[in-house]
């Protein structure tokens, strides 16, 4: 028995899981004391024992989730099929959402924009313009004809936007970019939204759509390597954005503190959505501790903390 992983497994039933998957809480909480299943976790590399890789695994492949016994004998059973896809696939959670916490940023920079999102997945937080948005109890602003209703609640002293930006171009960097139109790679996406987040779900069939009809040019390459080629293509006139959320947790800290060096040096702005701790040198000027009864993400704009946000663009607890 590891007890990091274990250790992991009962941060994540209590952090992000409680309140939010009871399922997911339940699994995670039994898996932490569970010897025999947590030792074939651990034959897997760090990165990829996450419980959300594991999870969305097992419902990739059609396993049970609802109840403990019959997903603890149908992953040992089917362990050889469970690990072969935790190894092949990453949690590249895609949730448009996030395009919620990220809009009153993108709407006060000097527009039009050129988006260009490190780690995209299948690039559907590129396209901000397409989603329709409800801050509160206010009105919906945003495309009439969109599929798709992104809700945030806020809490301090933000005006939302009330207008979507305008966006001139729009592209994508991740290690392994996945293809809207492949259905492999679509439904790979819906196992990693929670069982009991049906309008997730909803959404980011929405977002796929919104995809297909208007794809962003992603490319396949190392965030740190594939961005110069990807910035000498922004359309003149546009506003360069660089941002990303959730990504840089994968990266050793090094790595973290030598992009967000070169992001500051880049030309246009940088938006960062990452979970406090993950950049050092945002989390130091934070006017609050971040809470730690709940996940939140550090929204910043050019390494300056701006916001407190929900993982799945759920909330934006912005700073005085």
């Amino acid at each position: 028995m590891a007890p990091d992983t274990a250790e992991r497994y009962l941060r994540f039933a209590a952090t992000q899981a409680r309140g939010q998957s009871p399922a997911y809480d339940m699994l995670a909480g039994r898996i932490a004391g569970d010897a025999e299943l947590l030792a074939l976790i651990e034959r897997l590399p760090e990165p990829k024992r996450q419980p959300n890789l594991l999870f969305g695994a097992v419902r990739f492949l059609g396993g049970p989730i609802g109840d403990y016994q019959a997903f603890r004998a149908w992953t040992s059973a089917e362990w050889p099929r469970v690990q072969r896809t935790m190894r092949g696939w990453s949690t590249q959670t895609n949730e448009p959402g996030r395009c919620a916490t990220l809009l009153p940023v993108l709407a006060a920079l000097p527009q039009p924009l050129a988006l260009i999102e490190v780690g995209a997945s299948a690039g559907l937080c590129l396209h901000p313009d397409r989603y329709r948005y409800r801050y509160d109890d206010g009105p919906v602003f945003g495309p009439a004809d969109s599929p798709v209703v992104l809700e945030c609640r806020t809490a301090g002293p933000l005006t939302p936007p009330g207008r979507v930006p305008r966006v001139a171009w729009r592209a994508g960097i991740d290690l392994n970019p996945l293809d809207v139109h492949s259905a492999d790679d679509v439904r790979w996406l819906e196992s990693l939204v929670w069982p009991e987040q049906h309008e997730r779900l909803r959404r980011l069939r929405g977002a796929v759509g919104v995809a297909r009809a208007e794809p962003a040019h992603l490319v396949t390459g190392d965030l740190t390597q594939a961005l110069d080629g990807l910035l000498a293509h922004v359309p003149a006139g546009a506003t360069p954005v660089v941002f990303h959320s959730a990504v840089l947790a994968y990266l050793p800290i090094e790595a973290r503190e030598s992009f967000a060096g070169r992001a500051l040096d880049l030309p246009g702005h940088w938006i960062s959505n990452e979970a406090p701790g993950v950049l050092p040198s945002v989390e130091r000027h934070l006017p609050r501790p971040a809470p730690a009864d709940r996940a939140v993400f550090v929204l910043a704009l050019d390494g300056r903390p701006l916001a407190f946000t929900g993982p799945h663009g759920q909330s934006l607890d912005w700073f005085a």
